[in-house]
């Protein structure tokens, strides 16, 4: 439970990072707190799709991640992002990526913010 709501918040930053960084991503609310509200709600969104979805979507196209070198990698992530701006849209939450392109950069961006997270602070498993 405790790694979940550990994932939901890096999750929350790296969402954070991308739609400061990408004008195509962006998180509406009228106030600071309805936004921060809308970025755990994307969280927990982003967390549900990748803990379900991505298994199944990286399997089914592992022979393009053998040809592409591992570049498909990128593409899945960003497909991810994308899908949990369409179940945002659908459930009314103000999130939205606006093209391929820059759902691939703001995947890339949760991905090293995901990356120095959990090089700063380590699974409990690698504590000695």
């Amino acid at each position: 439970m405790t790694e979940w709501i550990v994932r939901a918040v890096v999750n929350a930053l790296g969402l954070t990072v991308s739609a400061w960084l990408f004008a195509g991503i962006t998180v509406t609310g009228s106030t600071d707190e309805r936004r921060l509200i809308t970025l755990v709600v994307v969280a927990l969104i982003f967390g549900l799709v990748n803990e379900f979805v991505r298994p199944i979507v990286a399997f089914l196209s592992f022979p393009l991640y053998i040809l592409s070198l591992g570049l498909m990698f990128f593409v899945v992530n960003a497909l991810m992002l994308m899908l949990t701006s369409w179940v945002s849209g659908v459930f009314d939450v103000g999130f939205h990526v606006e093209g391929f392109w820059t759902a691939v950069g703001g995947a890339l961006v949760i991905t090293v913010v995901s990356w120095v997270v959990g090089l700063a602070f380590p699974p409990k498993d690698d504590w000695r």
